[in-house]
C-alpha cells in the first residue's frame, strides 16, 4: 500500500514539469488569441460567434461553481479587454467583450484540466474538446456558406414561399410586421435569435456533470448539426422572405390568387443559402431534448430558447414557416444518430433515423418537385405540418424511452481526452 502510493506520488512529480509547460502554452495561446485584431474584429461581426465562446463561461463554472473561479474568468476578461481597448484602441463592443469572456473561460478550463483529476479532469478535457471543434466549426462555417453560394447560384424562394402562402396565412409576413411594430416584443426574440449558443452551453455543462453518456451523445448532435445542415442547404438553397422581396418585406406581400398563380422559378439572388431548413431550430430543438433530467430552471431557459427563437425565425424575415418544419425531421434524424445509448439493432433507433432523413429528403422534394398539389385545399398542407411535427414528437419520446445499454467504465472518447492530459 505504502509502495502504491509512492508511486502515484513520483509519477505526479514527474508529470509537474509537463504540466507547468502546458500550462505556459495555454496562457500565451489565450493572451495571443484574445489580443489579435483579426479574432476581435470576427467577433464584433460574428455575433453567433461571440455567444458561442461566452457559453463556455457557464459552461466552466457548471464544472467549478466557485467565487474563485468567476473572479478568475472577471480577471481575465478585464486583463483582455484593457489590452485590446485600452493599449492596441480596437474599439469597444459588447460583443467583442464576450468573445474575450469565452477566450478566458476556455484557457481556464484548459488550465484547470492540466492540474484536474479523476472524474473533474475528464470533465474539463471533454470541456475543451467541445471548445476546440467549436471553434473550429465555426471557422469553417464562412468557407462552407461562400462555397454553398458559389455551388448554387440560384435559390428556390419562391417554391418555399408558394408553399407557405398555400396555408392561407403568411406567417413570417404578419411576424414580421410585429417585430417592425413592436420593439419589445422584437428584441428577446432577436436575442434569442443571436444567442442560442447560450442555450447549447447551458445544456452540454448540465449533462457534463450529469451524466456521460448524455453529454456525449449531445456534444455530437450539436457538433453534427451544422456540417450537415450545410450538405441540405446544396440540395435545397433558400435566402428567406426579406431577401425575396426586399423593400416590401414586411408590408407587401403577395395576394392568395397571386400567390397561387405563381411561376414558379429559381432566381439568382445574392445571399447565404442558410434557410432550409433552419438549423436555429435543430439546435435549440436539440437543446431542449437533451435538457432531460435538469433542473427545472434550466429546461425552463431551453424551453424559452426554442419558443422565441420559432418568433424570430419568422419574424427577422430569415426565414419560411416551412423551414421550421422541415427542421422537426432533420433534429431528429441528427438526434437518432447521436444516440450512443441505444444499438442500431433496436427498432425506434433505426425507425427515428430513416423517418427523420426520409421526411427531411420527402418535403424538399415535394417542395421542390409537386409545391402546387398544396394549393388544391388548405387542409392538405397544414395536415402535413401537424403530421410531420407530432410525428417527430412521437418518435423522439420513444427513442428517449428506450432503456439504456450497459455503461462501460470509461467511454473510448473520455479516455481519449483523459489521457490526452497529463
Amino acid at each position: 500500500m505504502q509502495s502504491s502510493v509512492y508511486d502515484a506520488y513520483l509519477r505526479a512529480k514527474a508529470s509537474r514539469p509537463i504540466k507547468i509547460v502546458l500550462s505556459a502554452g495555454v496562457f500565451v495561446a489565450a493572451c495571443l488569441l484574445g489580443t489579435s485584431r483579426g479574432f476581435y474584429n470576427t467577433c464584433v461581426l460574428n455575433v453567433f460567434f461571440a455567444f458561442s465562446l461566452a457559453g463556455f463561461a457557464l459552461i466552466y463554472l457548471r464544472v467549478r461553481a466557485k467565487w474563485g473561479d468567476v473572479l478568475c474568468l472577471l480577471g481575465g476578461t478585464g486583463l483582455l479587454t484593457w489590452i485590446d481597448t485600452g493599449v492596441f484602441h480596437y474599439g469597444f463592443s459588447t460583443y467583442g467583450i464576450l468573445a474575450l469572456l469565452g477566450i478566458a473561460s476556455i484557457g481556464a478550463i484548459a488550465l484547470r484540466g492540466v492540474w484536474a483529476a479523476g472524474e473533474e479532469r475528464w470533465r474539463l478535457g471533454l470541456a475543451f474538446l467541445f471548445a476546440v471543434l467549436s471553434v473550429g466549426s465555426n471557422a469553417v462555417a464562412g468557407f462552407a456558406h461562400t462555397w454553398t453560394a458559389k455551388f448554387t447560384p440560384k435559390v428556390l424562394d419562391l417554391y418555399l414561399y408558394c408553399f407557405d402562402a398555400s396555408l392561407r396565412v403568411q406567417f413570417a409576413f404578419l411576424m414580421g410586421r410585429a417585430y417592425a411594430t413592436w420593439h419589445w416584443f422584437r428584441d428577446p426574440g432577436m436575442l434569442s435569435y443571436v444567442g442560442f449558443p447560450i442555450s447549447i452551453a447551458l445544456v452540454f455543462g448540465g449533462q457534463l456533470v450529469r451524466d456521460r453518456k448524455v453529454v456525449l451523445s449531445a456534444m455530437t448532435a450539436f457538433l453534427l448539426t451544422g456540417p450537415v445542415g450545410v450538405v441540405f442547404y446544396t440540395i435545397c438553397p433558400a435566402l428567406g422572405p426579406a431577401y425575396l422581396f426586399t423593400s416590401r418585406y414586411p408590408w407587401s406581400p403577395l395576394t392568395m390568387d397571386q400567390a397561387s398563380r405563381l411561376v414558379l422559378e429559381s432566381l439568382p439572388i445574392p445571399g447565404l443559402r442558410n434557410s432550409m431548413p433552419s438549423l436555429h431550430i435543430a439546435w435549440v430543438l436539440l437543446a431542449w431534448w437533451y435538457s432531460v433530467g435538469l433542473s427545472v430552471w434550466e429546461r425552463s431557459i431551453a424551453m424559452c430558447f426554442v419558443v422565441f427563437t420559432v418568433l424570430a425565425t419568422l419574424g427577422s424575415g430569415e426565414h419560411y414557416l416551412i423551414d421550421l418544419i422541415v427542421a422537426c425531421p432533420f433534429a431528429l434524424f441528427i438526434y437518432s444518430l447521436s444516440a450512443f445509448n441505444v444499438p442500431w439493432s433496436n427498432r425506434n433507433r433505426s425507425l427515428a433515423a430513416l423517418a427523420g432523413i426520409g421526411m427531411t429528403l420527402a418535403w424538399i422534394e415535394l417542395l421542390r418537385f409537386n409545391v402546387k398539389m398544396f394549393w388544391v385545399s388548405a387542409v392538405i398542407p397544414w395536415l402535413a405540418c401537424i403530421t410531420t411535427v407530432v410525428a417527430v414528437i412521437f418518435l423522439r419520446q420513444r427513442l428517449g424511452d428506450v432503456p439504456e445499454t450497459p455503461a462501460s467504465p470509461a467511454p473510448v472518447a473520455a479516455t481519449a481526452v483523459t489521457a490526452a492530459i497529463p
